[in-house]
Parts: C-alpha cells; structure tokens; sequence
C-alpha cells in the first residue's frame, strides 16, 4: 500500500504541467469509495495559452491494445470523469481542500491548482491476470488512472510530451465482523454397501487474510464397505471474466496430497493446514493478481465484494475462492468450502501488533 507522508509526483515532458497526490490507493468500502484528490502545477508560459484538464479513467484490458478481432477491441473504457483545471473555473482560495492539498497549495505557489473526483461505486477493483513468463505487452487488467495535460480544448489532439498519466488502484479490505464460519458436508451411498460415508469439512472463519494459514478440519466416517485410498485438499481461486465473455478460470493456488487412507468401519478427523500465496505461484499464467504499481510487488487478488444491485456483467474480473476436499474412493468424493482472501485494514493490522506487543511484555 502507498506509505503515509509521501507524496507522488510526476511532470510532462514539456515541463508544462506536473500531478502531486498523497496517496495512489484507494479504499472501496462496498457502499462508498474514498474520494481522489491531488494538485496540478502549471508554467503558464510552457503552455502557451493552452488550457490544462485532468482526467479519472477506469480501464478493462482484455489483450493488447493493438488487438483487434472482428471490430471488437480488446479495451473498453468502464468510466471517465474530465476536468479542466487551468484557468480555474472557480476561485482557488474559496474551494474546500484537503489536508494534503492545502500543504500541496502552500507549497507550490501560485501556479498550483487543486483537482477533486468521487468515484462511482459500481466499479471493479484493481486486478490482473497473471502473464505467463513468454508473453509480451499488456496483461488482461483491470485498471485506474489519472492523466493531466495541455490543450487548446478538452477534445482537442494532446501531444504526449503535454500529458502525464499516474496509476492509481483501487482497493478492498476485508468487513468488519466475523462472518459465519463456513461447513459443509456430504452423505454418499455405494452401490453393494449397506451404509454410507459422511465427510465434513469446515473452516475456522470466513475472512483470511494474505500470507495467513487456513486451518481445514476434516471429518471422515466411513461406514461403507469402500476403502477411501487418499485425501487431497487444494485452495483454488476462480476469476470470472465477466465483461466481454463471461470466461471462468479456475487454478489451484495451494494443494496438500496427505496420503492419508481410511479403512471401511473407521474414522478419521484431522485439521490440515493450507497457504495460498503468490510467491509459489509466480510462474503460472492466469492467475488473478491484485493491481500493482510500478516497481511494487502484489499478492494473489483479494476475494470481490459487490454492492447490491450492482451489475456484475460491468465489473471486468471477479474473484473468489474455495477449499477443495477430494476422497479418492474408486472415483471420488468431493467438497468446496467458499471462503475470502482479503487484506487487514491498516488499523487493524496495527492494533493486533500493539495487543502482541503488549501480551509478550506482559510479566509471567
């Protein structure tokens, strides 16, 4: 996540306008998002009488952008919101700025403007498929940017060296509360076998967060007459690519193949531990990945939460995830236990360290 107390700073090659921000992540809370602010820096006379605009777009990548099938274009625009910074439609000093703007105004001068935009709640977070290590150009991605520059008009032809682009994402963290834990389970009955076998698997919790264990129980009775050979449990995510094609990919992100056996007549109960993590996933094409900034690193993508009413078919990639527990009995027997993979928020985060802190000192 971007660090608190820096700030972001990218000019144009003509030196004609220059993007300042605090912050490039920003918090879907389902109901609302937090609101993107920065200032713009001009030199009045790069521009040459030109007018400046800043624009929020919302980008689905779904190939490179030369990719052309049939008329249809492999990139469609979610969302864009313009506007025209420079000259000021409205008095600088009579606006209401943030914190960090009014720092940025101080600072900066005269020739510095502040710039605002809501964004709508009905659009994806920042996500990405995952190249595999051949491929070139763009992944398929759903992404967020901010783009100033230098026109005569906002439709006008914009010369690269006037314009300025800033990645931002856009991010989720996981509710508050706990959730229901999630259990399922299954009866089978065999063919030539008076009784059946009962599984059932649950988890401690709803909501993990990256780089935490998942502790599966698993609960076996076996009163048929099979003998269960192994059980096999894998975490797996599926992206569904739900704007153009409605494509879904599932990949298996952690797999435990215990061995165990269980006997007809026995019993079995045993917690597994799995750890999904991208680091042992670097190498495979497709897999969902969290948006990243340049020069950052990310993790595997956090589960999607979507607002009420909102439709799905606008939102680009979701996600979401399972544990899978497969009885290999002649065949096999299987259960998906849904849960999500999400990130702590901050304060969270924060509060779990200082409670650690606080028990380890504690006197004994």
């Amino acid at each position: 996540m971007s660090p608190k107390n820096v700030i972001f700073k990218k000019v144009c090659k003509d030196k004609s306008v220059g993007v300042y921000m605090g912050k490039r992540d920003f918090v879907d809370r389902v109901d609302s998002v937090e609101p993107l602010d920065g200032v713009i820096l001009v030199d009045p006379e790069a521009l040459q009488g030109r007018k400046v605009f800043v624009t929020l777009s919302c980008t689905f990548r779904y190939g490179r952008d030369d990719m052309d099938v049939m008329g249809i274009a492999f990139r469609r625009e979610l969302y864009l919101a313009t506007r025209q910074v420079y000259p000021p439609l409205q008095d600088r000093e009579k606006g209401i700025h943030t914190r960090v703007q009014a720092k940025l105004l101080r600072k900066l001068g005269n020739n510095s403007y502040p710039f605002f935009f809501e964004f709508p709640d009905n659009l994806p977070c920042s996500v990405a498929l995952q190249p595999a290590p051949s491929d070139v150009g763009k992944q398929c991605a759903v992404e967020f940017e901010i783009k100033a520059f230098s026109a005569e008009s906002q439709d006008a032809k914009v010369r690269k060296r006037s314009t300025v682009k800033l990645m931002l994402r856009k991010v989720q963290y996981a509710p508050e509360g706990e959730g229901i834990a999630p259990s399922v389970e299954t009866t089978r009955d065999f063919v030539m076998s008076d009784k059946p076998l009962h599984v059932k698997a649950s988890l401690d919790k709803e909501v993990y967060y990256h780089g935490e264990p998942i502790k599966v129980h698993v609960s076996v009775t076996n009163n048929s007459s099979k003998n269960i050979k192994n059980i096999i449990l894998s975490v797996d995510q599926i992206a569904n690519v739900v704007l153009y094609s409605n494509d879904s990919y599932a990949k298996c992100v952690d797999i435990e193949d215990s061995g165990d056996s269980v006997s007809p007549g026995a019993t079995l109960q045993k917690v597994y531990t799995m750890l999904p993590l991208l680091a042992n996933n670097r190498e495979r094409r497709g897999i969902a990945l969290d948006g990243k900034l340049k020069h950052e690193d990310t993790n595997l993508a956090s589960s999607s939460i979507v607002k009420d009413g909102v439709l799905k078919e606008v939102l680009g990639i979701m996600v979401s995830y399972r544990v899978m527990v497969k009885l290999i009995v002649g065949g096999e027997v299987g259960l998906e236990v849904p849960f999500k993979l999400m990130h702590a928020k901050p304060d969270t985060v924060s509060r779990r360290r200082r409670l650690c802190s606080r028990n380890s000192s504690a006197p004994t």
